[in-house]
């Protein structure tokens, strides 16, 4: 029996703890889609999960798809509709299990890697932040060159309105670029 479970998260590391914690009671999960997950019934702690945001599109990283599965990792494939429309990023971000019983089960097991999976996560939220603030400077700009009709006001919310989620973006950031730094101390460190 399918067991539908609606929950968002910001940092992938805690849903990647989450998701261990639901194969741990023995739930496993199926299927996925923003802020959506399907579990069904299995044995407790059966599957280990890791999650990743690919360099590119998935069709473009078949190769290390394949690699993954020969490794005896699964992709847990989404759930989104074919009529909906899915960002770029949504189609980067994958899902991976594997079964417990054939061990450990990281996708990173050096330093580097790992600093450049996180690389790309900071690179998302900047540039996601970038965009917001461009278009919010942008309809606060229309405001102060449009005072003479009531649109302005609707620019001057819109605007502030979209600065402020860049901003979120910036803040969101934040904690991945310390992660980033704290393991080039580390890898610094080691040698």
């Amino acid at each position: 029996m399918s067991q539908v479970v609606r929950k968002y998260f910001i940092d992938f590391e805690k849903e990647e703890a989450w998701l261990n914690e639901m194969s741990a009671k023995g739930l496993a999960l199926v299927e996925y889609s923003w802020a959506r997950y399907v579990f069904e019934e299995s044995a407790k702690g059966e599957y280990i999960y890791r999650l990743e945001l690919l360099e590119k599109d998935p069709k473009e990283e078949s190769d290390y798809l394949q690699f993954m599965e020969e490794t005896g990792a699964e992709r847990v494939p989404t759930g989104a509709p074919a009529k909906a429309k899915r960002t770029l990023i949504n189609q980067r971000w994958v899902i991976f299990r594997r079964k417990a019983s054939e061990g450990p089960f990281q996708i990173y097991s050096d330093t580097d890697s790992k600093i450049k999976h996180y690389q790309r996560i900071h690179n998302v939220y900047l540039s996601l932040a970038l965009l917001e603030l461009i278009i919010g400077s942008f309809n606060i700009m229309l405001m102060l060159l449009n005072t003479s009709s009531n649109i302005y006001k609707i620019n001057l919310i819109v605007g502030v309105l979209v600065i402020i989620l860049g901003l979120f973006f910036v803040w969101l950031s934040l904690p991945v670029r310390r992660k980033i730094l704290r393991l080039k101390n580390e890898k610094l460190i080691r040698e």
